[in-house]
């Protein structure tokens, strides 16, 4: 039986990627103030666990590939980008405008062992996968210890 993944989605742990998230703000040519972190935009995310694999799903529909990083540090995953806003044309006037954009930052805590150096992203129409193996866990399981003398 599968144990259940805890995974916690948390803007505050956007501080242990201070660094990082103002490095990859700066390198997709926007410089963050003393604003937020987390940026404009708050991508929905799901997370969820296979025999294999821990699975990061996020909605990024019209996001250039180029303009996403995934960074893994200890047990979190971020995932830091920019959705570009759409234009209208010069003569248009909008009268709804539900669709978020704006640079953005979500990290994702795993409370499970995984291999990072193994890990795997697409960006396929409009979802980003990641695919983060797992580590088998060791407890539990009967290993032999050889006697030496």
């Amino acid at each position: 039986m599968r144990s259940r993944i805890h995974a916690v989605v948390l803007p505050s742990e956007l501080g242990d990627f201070a660094d990082e998230v103002r490095r990859v703000f700066l390198e997709l040519g926007r410089t963050g103030g003393s604003g937020s972190l987390a940026g404009e935009y708050s991508p929905p995310i799901d997370v969820f666990e296979t025999d294999e694999a821990v699975e990061v799903a996020v909605d990024l529909p019209g996001v250039d590939p180029a303009a996403v990083r995934i960074l893994v540090k200890g047990d979190a995953v971020l995932i830091i980008g920019e959705k570009a806003a759409r234009r209208g044309r010069s003569e248009s006037t909008f009268h709804l405008v539900e669709r978020g954009f704006g640079r953005f930052a979500r990290a994702v805590r795993l409370d499970r062992a995984c291999d990072a150096t193994h890990a795997r992203a697409t960006l396929d129409h409009g979802e980003l996968r990641i695919s983060i193996p797992k580590i088998a866990d060791r407890r539990g399981r009967a290993m032999a210890i050889p006697i030496t003398s």
